[in-house]
């Protein structure tokens, strides 16, 4: 309880991580806020049925909340305009002058509060992916205040878990994404770093994880703990093997 995980992912794709997270701690009997700002909601069902789970059956219990992220980004360019007296969208912040993502926060906050006769065994955010909310328009600042605010009332005052993913590319000079990525890298207590193959393509390797145990965060004398391990997707889990050791190979 109270940690928060960091998912990043540089050549490669890491969503297979999220899909990962949210079943995990649907199973688990945990309230899950999804802000999902890079697929729709029929993609992360369709995932979720192959694992076994129904995100819709998770929203009618009560159990799982999803901000739809493409949808409510429509809705704010060629929708109609609210009506004054209903909540704000989450993402206002698109057709604001001022790059304020209070309505995001406010959104998750409301959404993880629990009320008396909740008996989730945890809370837990769940991002996918922050990097779009750079694309929409949202500063640096902006973004790590967010997640600043988020980790005070996530983690430190409702004991609940934060895991986000961010995209990075070392090729590319979106400065502002890797300036975001790299401060959070700072605050996590634990790092899965996705990372594809420096020799190019393999079939029977898709990549390496590298898991960074943040025990510097700890305030001990330890250095951070660091794993490296290779994986391949497959249609309903991951494999994960030693470097060098894949079937293939042996």
């Amino acid at each position: 309880q109270g940690k928060f995980t960091l998912l990043r992912d540089t050549r490669t794709d890491g969503s297979f991580l999220v899909h990962h997270f949210l079943s995990f701690y649907l199973r688990a009997g945990c309230k899950v806020c999804f802000v999902a700002l890079l697929q729709s909601f029929s993609h992360y069902n369709t995932v979720a049925q192959k694992l076994g789970l129904s995100l819709t059956a998770a929203k009618e219990r009560g159990q799982l909340v999803f901000l739809e992220g493409l949808k409510s980004c429509l809705d704010l360019f060629f929708g109609e305009q609210e009506e004054q007296s209903g909540p704000p969208s989450p993402l206002q912040f698109i057709s604001e002058s001022a790059s304020n993502l209070k309505a995001l926060f406010d959104f998750v906050r409301t959404s993880l509060t629990p009320a008396d006769s909740d008996s989730w065994k945890g809370l837990v955010l769940l991002v996918d992916d922050l990097s779009v909310l750079l694309s929409l328009g949202a500063t640096p600042v902006a973004v790590l205040d967010f997640i600043h605010y988020c980790r005070v009332t996530v983690c430190s005052q409702l004991k609940g878990n934060i895991v986000l993913l961010v995209h990075s590319n070392e090729d590319s000079e979106d400065e502002e994404n890797e300036l975001v990525g790299n401060s959070l890298c700072h605050d996590s207590d634990l790092i899965l770093w996705v990372e594809g193959l420096a020799t190019g393509f393999c079939k029977d390797v898709h990549g390496q994880i590298k898991i960074i145990r943040r025990m510097s965060l700890e305030l001990t004398a330890e250095p951070d703990h660091i794993q490296i391990y290779q994986y391949k997707i497959q249609d309903r889990n991951v494999t994960f093997f030693a470097r060098g050791l894949s079937a293939a190979v042996l």
